[in-house]
């Protein structure tokens, strides 16, 4: 882009500025997530955990340094408009040739609204829309690698291909382990391999995608005008040597891998852009959005969803309402039926007897966001002063805020803002689910939320209040907590037995007799609030009695403070090559569910 020479040149050094903070900034991401392949190599489980939680806050440092900068040398805050619209011109320019220009713009907008009031928000002086297209942007290496089987065996192709990711670790066997993920294949395909194309091709992102213990290949085979979607996650043995654990080959079993009840993957990639365009093409039903988000680009997962959300109102009409289900006594929560979100804010008064401030529930969403969430957490965006059309609100929603949260809201005639807001996938919650299902399915969802529990624990989360309202069934039957304002670690509480009553009396009387620490958890009580129907009781006491017993709760702390790492699984364990059947039950399993 070719900038008049009559321009400000003080505009020119801002936007220079700027490229700079963006391009500091991605070259610190990058070089985290290049560590991750060693990390990987050398088995060190905290030192992956350790460099996700890192790099979350990269991006607002940055941010905040550049603002600083942009303040001191040419006190920004205090330039004309017309300044801003020339700098965001050459920055613009800057961006013709770069790698990442989506990032950039969003980078730019962090800057910028983090300076000036949000006035400026819906206006010329930012990216309301992408300026720069991000298609055939070159990489090198390029972001997948193409095989052509040709008269080559499959496994031969797949063995170069597992062996070009270059791990400096042996594998056990990666033989015996090529000939499960062909029988899986075969297995999916019917029995019997389709006929190969003169064009067939195997296309693999070049870089393996870190997350917990496991590196994981996505991939694609080519077939004609058929594509057929695969990851294969790889792990360490006990002797650590390398093997592949499964393979999944169903769409929307791949797109678990990427909910937003995960944690953040750690993937090194020049061109972000061609990464998320080669998933969607795997996973169609996957919004860009989700995947830079998946991809640890939070930011430019919220900007790409404002962007999709501001679309949706465009196209819709109808209103915002109250979030069906028990009424927090912390948050609001509202959603639009016809978009599948909902939006939380906290209350300015908290309702019984709430011991926390706002302050603090601000922290223990932070600490959902840079914690390890075993798919069983689900991820928030969170963002400050939303404008939403007044008139999309319902009467009885615009009551509800005017009297739980005035100070989270400034009311106009054309438009409400909310100062501070937090926004997650819906789901149904856990007790309306299990007051609509069959009994069958009461059964499995009880046994998932006390595995939901479990893994929550085993990863160092206790999530305080364990009603079935805090928890809720996404669209794949997945229980999931969502409620955190009296989230703790696990190790921070006290799991104690009720001590026996000094008297019968004083058991009858319905009162403590002994005293109650702050973190004090007496899980014996658990029972009481949330087994009152007959099959959830049965259910639950058949698959998770343990969950009752301080003794389940302390042993876990125990291997929590001695540095234990779980093993968690994204995938059931029978679709595991452990199991020696495991290749064709994937197979038989996945004809079912098709």
């Amino acid at each position: 882009m070719q900038i008049p020479e009559y321009y400000n040149p003080v505009a020119r050094d801002i936007a220079q500025a700027l490229i700079d903070g963006f391009n500091k900034h991605y070259r610190l991401f990058r070089n985290c997530s290049r560590q991750a392949k060693t990390l990987f190599e050398a088995g060190n489980w905290q030192g992956v955990q350790q460099a996700i939680r890192d790099r979350i806050q990269f991006y607002d440092e940055r941010v905040v340094e550049t603002v600083g900068r942009l303040q001191h040398t040419f006190h920004a805050e205090l330039l004309d408009d017309e300044i801003w619209q020339q700098a965001k011109l050459y920055f613009i320019g800057l961006l013709t040739n770069h790698k990442q220009p989506e990032l950039a713009e969003t980078f730019f907008n962090s800057v910028f609204t983090r300076m000036l009031h949000r006035d400026y928000f819906n206006n010329d002086f930012i990216f309301i829309r992408p300026a720069i297209s991000t298609e055939y942007i070159e990489s090198d290496p390029p972001c997948y690698r193409s095989y052509y089987p040709g008269s080559s065996s499959l496994h031969a192709v797949l063995r170069r291909m597992v062996r070009d990711f270059g791990w400096q670790r042996p594998f056990a066997s990666l033989h015996r382990d090529l000939a499960y993920v062909l029988q899986a294949g075969k297995a999916f395909l019917g029995g019997q391999w389709p006929h190969a194309e003169a064009n067939l091709q195997i296309q693999v992102l070049t870089s393996p995608f870190y997350r917990n213990k496991t590196a994981y290949i996505f991939g694609k085979v080519i077939n004609g005008g058929v594509s057929y979607p695969f990851a294969i996650p790889v792990l360490h043995n006990a002797a650590g040597r390398l093997y592949l654990d499964t393979v999944l080959l169903e769409p929307w079993r791949i797109g678990v891998l990427f909910s937003f009840s995960r944690a953040y993957f750690l993937v090194e990639m020049e061109v972000p852009s061609a990464y998320v365009q080669f998933l969607r093409s795997m996973l169609p039903g996957k919004t860009k959005a989700e995947l830079y988000t998946m991809l640890g680009l939070q930011k430019q997962g919220k900007n790409t969803f404002y962007r999709d959300f501001m679309q949706h109102l465009q196209h819709s009409n109808d209103q915002f309402v109250i979030a069906p289900g028990i009424r927090g006594l912390v948050m609001l929560v509202f959603t639009l039926p016809s978009y599948p979100y909902v939006f939380k804010l906290i209350k300015d008064v908290f309702g019984g007897p709430k011991e926390i401030d706002r302050a603090t529930v601000k922290q223990k969403y932070r600490l959902v966001k840079r914690h390890d969430r075993v798919g069983r957490m689900s991820d928030t965006l969170e963002f400050s002063n939303v404008a939403f059309p007044t008139h999309r609100f319902t009467p009885e929603l615009l009551e509800e805020l005017r009297t739980q949260a005035p100070s989270m809201m400034e009311e106009g005639e054309e438009r409400i803002v909310i100062k501070h807001l937090y926004i997650e996938r819906r789901m149904k919650p856990l007790n309306m689910y299990l007051m609509s299902c069959d009994d069958p399915e009461k059964e499995r969802v009880v046994r998932d939320y006390g595995l939901a529990i479990k893994e929550l624990a085993a990863a160092n989360i206790f999530p305080g209040d364990m009603l079935f309202k805090n928890f809720g069934v996404t669209r794949y039957g997945r229980v999931i907590f969502y409620d955190y304002d009296e989230i703790e670690y696990l190790t921070d509480c006290n799991f104690r037995r009720i001590p026996p009553a000094p008297n019968p009396e004083m058991e009858m009387s319905g009162e403590v007799w002994y005293p109650v620490a702050r973190n004090d958890v007496f899980p014996e009580e658990f029972g009481t609030f949330l087994l009152g129907d007959p099959l959830v009781r049965k259910t639950f006491l058949k698959h998770h009695r343990d969950l009752l017993e301080p003794t389940f709760w302390q042993l876990r702390q125990q291997r929590i403070r001695a540095g234990v790492m779980e093993d968690f699984y994204p995938y059931p364990e029978e679709m595991r090559f452990v199991n020696s059947h495991a290749a064709r039950l994937a197979g038989r399993a996945a004809r079912q569910a098709r």
